[in-house]
């Protein structure tokens, strides 16, 4: 019998590098769809966890990533899989340029995801002081890569009525490409940021109103029906056999506790997910505001903004000194990036260093250059609570911080073939049963992680 077949219109919003205005068109018809009574799913190329999050609150349901370094070609066919059961279309905004990848030829790129996933491609282009020359741009994208979908153009940063009528003349003469939108120059309308890309939605005090302006700008300036019709083009996805995680009875859980405020925010919704389909119940809280731990078996301290919220970590001694009590006791604990800097002695920003939880003997600084960006390639030679020795990772770190004191002295467990982890060419610092590095996993690449870490909640030795 012929394989079955899952339909999900989808398509690709690419830019030709940064600050083109791929999050702005992204968001906004994501908005706009919504408001239109469409379920979206909203993706985001590559391991960011800051534009997924914008994608998730434009559509009211968790932004998603979707990379092809971090995972294998299957997992990002399940994921789309199962977006495909609950949602209408699926937006996927790509990351800087359309070609742009591990190498020369354009290895993990948005064009490469694309293909992938046989979804359409639309550009978005800056039209900030040119004109014919974008046909030229748009044209050399056409011939680099003739296996590529590209369907259309829309350009962002427009300034006049002819300058619009003068390049989408020259974009359809010389490629026979559809400009599908002009938005034009918006003085008054930019997302904010801070030095991993733009501020965290949960921080911005108006994020929803400025949603909804996205969305206002791309009903008014975009031709959404098209985008849709485009949409619609791409192939139904094959069904395959997805593998089922057994059912955990209630009271077989342990309890896995994750930080969740303005300081620690960065987390998978696969990696959650994966943990509860393990057999973990979440705890929620709060190291800025919570004065204890509540019960848990077991931590996840995922990355965010540790050193903008370091004093109010910092004044915050009762969370810190059961913690670190807890920590003593044998408490499995996960750490990345901001996890990491939180369980340290000490967090320097600014020359004033601010007392953290201290499990980790290393001190933190934080400087104003980025220290390590982009995707980790690591292998574990070292005994732990929750990966296996010889087993291979992919992830990818982004800090602006340092191991200013210590990092000598610790022992690590994990090798690392590509990044910069802790220096030295190693990550993964081990104190009893934590775990603590610069290196984000994705749930989805890296599948025995969840189970390890709820056996460990259960006391299973290592």
């Amino acid at each position: 019998m012929p394989e079955a077949a899952i339909p999900l219109p989808r398509v690709v919003i690419a830019g030709l590098g940064g600050d083109m205005g791929k999050t702005l068109v992204s968001s906004g018809l994501t908005r706009a769809l919504t408001r239109r009574g469409l379920r979206v799913a909203p993706f985001k190329k590559g391991p960011d966890y800051i534009d997924a999050a914008w994608l998730g609150a434009a559509a009211g349901r968790e932004g998603r990533n979707l990379d092809t370094f971090m995972m294998p070609a299957g997992a990002i066919h399940s994921s789309l899989c199962a977006a495909a059961q609950c949602a209408d279309v699926a937006v996927i905004e790509g990351n800087r340029g359309l070609f742009d990848g591990l190498d020369s030829a354009g290895s993990h790129s948005t064009a490469e995801l694309a293909k992938l996933v046989g979804a359409p491609v639309i550009l978005v282009v800056d039209a900030a002081k040119v004109t014919r020359t974008l046909a030229a741009i748009v044209l050399g994208c056409q011939a680099l890569d003739p296996g590529l979908d590209l369907r259309g153009v829309i350009l962002n940063r427009v300034g006049t009525a002819r300058q619009e009528k003068v390049i989408r003349a020259a974009i359809g003469e010389a490629t026979g490409l559809p400009v599908l939108g002009s938005i034009p120059r918006v003085p008054d309308f930019d997302l904010p940021s801070r030095h991993l890309g733009l501020v965290t939605v949960a921080e911005h005090p108006r994020a929803q109103a400025m949603l909804d302006r996205a969305g206002e700008l791309i009903e008014r300036y975009l031709d959404i029906d098209a985008v849709l019709a485009l949409a619609a083009e791409a192939p139904p996805l094959p069904a395959r056999g997805q593998d089922r995680s057994p059912e955990v009875p209630e009271r077989g859980r342990v309890r896995v506790g994750v930080p969740r405020d303005a300081a620690f925010s960065f987390y998978y919704p696969e990696n959650l997910e994966a943990l509860q389909q393990a057999g973990a119940e979440l705890v929620p809280f709060s190291p800025i505001s919570d004065p204890e731990l509540p019960g848990v078996d077991a931590l996840i301290i995922g990355g965010g903004f540790p050193e903008v919220y370091a004093a109010e970590l910092s004044a915050n001694l009762p969370m810190r000194e059961d913690l670190a009590r807890r920590i003593a006791q044998g408490l499995p604990v996960w750490a990345e990036c901001g996890g990491l800097m939180y369980l340290a002695r000490a967090l320097v920003v600014g020359a004033v260093a601010h007392p953290m939880v201290g499990a980790v003997p290393i001190e933190v600084e934080q400087t104003s250059r980025p220290q390590g960006h982009g995707y980790v390639a690591a292998r574990v030679d070292g005994e732990n609570p929750f990966l296996p020795r010889g087993a291979e990772l992919r992830g990818h770190e982004f800090h602006y911080s340092k191991i200013r004191v210590g990092s000598g002295a610790v022992r690590t467990v994990l090798a690392l073939d590509r990044g910069v982890g802790v220096g030295d060419g190693r990550d993964g610092i081990l104190v009893g049963g934590v775990v603590a590095g610069y290196t984000h996993i994705h749930a989805l690449g890296a599948p025995e992680w969840a189970p390890a870490l709820v056996r460990a909640a259960r006391g299973g030795g290592w």
